[in-house]
């Protein structure tokens, strides 16, 4: 497929609404398909295996995969932002080196976090206070998944850089074709070769490393001012400043989200391995939510960060209205399919009668919350689109994440149970989204008035 140049590009020049519905939903189904990774070996695990290696690829070891990636994942969007100005301004020396200092990023990140991951697995599992009975086998998906991370670094980054430059269909089609790959090897090494967890992992590392060689190949061949050329890969100091500094409070940001969802992961692991598996399940439908939030923000991204370099400051504006819209229509209908047909959802996971009623729970607790979170993720991605990462960073890190921490250690202990502790998501939800809605009106106000935008 062949992308359009720079002097067609629609993000700056296209309709609004049409140009970012047509943006978001090839990576709203990419998101999904990459979510189906690790759904598939949940599906197959829970199935043929047990409720035990079920907790086992979900669980502590979930929340230890999310804390890894997202941050990288934060961590790229300083690229994400640099390249699609770049793009927007139509720089072709600086996009290029851009895009190589950022492939080079992803493959040193991949081998030290390989390194350090397969050095901490069991401490960090200890830690999460892991339940003996699936100690062993959330350890072995760990060190698998470790080991072919650097797969899951460079494909991210890369169909960042695809995204960041308008092109969000490649990135879709990779995914299918990979997630198929995953299935089918799950189904051989798990069903067939009685592999367990050990196989779900392999399985997942073969198929993101196929995933990351087509997007390589894609940047590599492409006809548009950007094209990756292997010899040309190295740090650039200038623009590796400029990606951090934009990308590493966005990663922070993903940390401390991950970090205070470890410690509610921690406080459900003290209620058994049930609860466990119940939160694992949940886990995997309550993806279906923040595959479309994600999408929106990596849209939202794009947008102001082509824009903002195009110099065009009232279609930045009318796109965050778009994006902000699509996200509460989203948020509502997600909620409303969890709670009419949560129960059947979660039985693709489990039959375990004791596993689904407690599912049934956290769904009622979480579902109906969802729309509380599209100004959080809307605005600071677009805060961050504008270069403006330190505020969001700290009211985030702030309200949603310190608020969280605070509610697990001394709200719950006086009153335990399921529900209590996942109250601490719409209660720092709630506050966070009503400090982000004050600072942004403040802070474009002052904005649009030093570029004289009028207020369409």
């Amino acid at each position: 497929m062949r992308t359009k140049s720079a002097s067609e590009n629609q993000i700056t020049e296209g309709v609004i609404w049409k140009q970012l519905v047509l943006f978001f939903f090839p990576i709203m189904l990419g998101t999904l398909f990459q979510q189906l990774y690790n759904t598939a070996d949940a599906v197959v695990v829970g199935r043929f295996v047990g409720t035990k290696a079920l907790a086992a690829v979900g669980g502590s070891t979930g929340q230890v995969v999310n804390l890894v990636v997202n941050f990288f994942v934060g961590l790229s969007s300083g690229a994400t932002v640099i390249i699609a100005r770049y793009y927007g301004a139509k720089n072709g020396k600086n996009l290029n080196d851009a895009l190589h200092t950022s492939i080079a990023l992803s493959a040193i990140g991949g081998i030290l976090t390989a390194i350090l991951g397969v050095l901490l697995t069991p401490h960090i599992l200890t830690l999460m206070k892991t339940p003996s009975d699936v100690f062993v086998d959330s350890s072995k998906y760990l060190y698998i998944y470790f080991i072919g991370i650097i797969f899951v670094f460079i494909y991210n980054v890369g169909s960042a850089i695809l995204r960041a430059v308008g092109d969000s269909t490649r990135p879709l089609y990779y995914l299918i074709a990979c997630c198929f790959v995953n299935i089918v090897l799950d189904i051989i090494f798990v069903v067939e070769f009685h592999m367990g967890v050990s196989g779900a992992a392999l399985a997942t590392v073969i198929s993101q490393a196929v995933s990351a060689i087509l997007v390589l190949y894609a940047l590599m061949k492409s006809d548009d001012i950007y094209v990756l050329k292997p010899r040309k890969i190295k740090i650039h100091k200038i623009l590796f400043f400029s990606i951090i500094t934009i990308g590493l409070p966005a990663g922070i940001q993903s940390v401390m989200y991950n970090i205070s969802n470890m410690i509610i992961q921690t406080a459900l692991n003290d209620l058994g391995t049930d609860t466990m598996a119940a939160y694992t399940a949940f886990g995997k439908i309550d993806a279906i939510y923040w595959m479309i939030s994600g999408a929106i923000s990596v849209s939202i991204t794009t947008f102001i960060g082509q824009n903002y370099g195009a110099k065009k400051y009232d279609r930045m504006k009318k796109s965050v209205k778009v994006c902000l819209l699509l996200d509460f229509i989203a948020s509502v209908l997600v909620s409303i399919l969890l709670l009419l047909f949560g129960e059947y959802l979660l039985r693709l996971f489990t039959t375990d009668p004791d596993v689904i009623e407690i599912g049934k729970q956290i769904i009622h607790v979480i579902a109906p919350s969802y729309v509380l979170f599209i100004f959080i993720e809307t605005l600071s991605s677009t805060l961050r689109g504008m270069g403006n990462v330190f505020v969001p960073m700290i009211m985030t890190c702030a309200g949603v994440c310190v608020l969280r921490i605070c509610w697990i250690f001394f709200v719950v202990p006086h009153r335990p149970g399921v529900t209590n502790i996942l109250l601490s998501y719409p209660i720092s939800w709630g506050l966070t989204a009503i400090l982000f809605i004050i600072y942004y009106y403040v802070d474009q106000k002052k904005f649009y008035a030093l570029h004289s935008v009028d207020g369409e």
